[in-house]
């Protein structure tokens, strides 16, 4: 069940682990700041992958690629996936949003 301290719990392991690949990357190829609720990718066009709370409804927000998916964390399989049923899992997307900026997926360490 979720709840507020969860919730935050499940957050800060999720922008970990998205940190921690960006910062495989050159900061020349793709930079990543985190400021709280909301961790931004720049690749070097300027284009940007922005990984935000939505903490009213306990969601991932991603915006990327033209797109903004809401995630939500499902217990039974451990995943953030898509509020929409559409299959999408939060770091899968993330990586191919990167790929698309910067031509190189984000790996994620084990």
């Amino acid at each position: 069940m979720m709840d507020e301290a969860r919730y935050h719990s499940l957050v800060a392991a999720a922008f970990k682990r998205i940190l921690a690949a960006a910062d495989t990357f050159d900061p020349d190829v793709l930079e990543a700041e985190a400021t709280g609720d909301k961790v931004t990718l720049t690749a070097a066009s300027g284009e940007k992958c922005i990984i935000n709370t939505q903490r009213a409804v306990w969601q991932i927000w991603v915006a990327g690629q033209g797109q903004g998916i809401h995630f939500s964390h499902d217990d039974a399989t451990r995943a953030w996936k898509d509020d929409k049923g559409k299959g999408l899992e939060l770091f899968a997307f993330v990586s191919d949003v990167v790929r698309h900026l910067t031509g190189e997926p984000l790996v994620y360490p084990s």
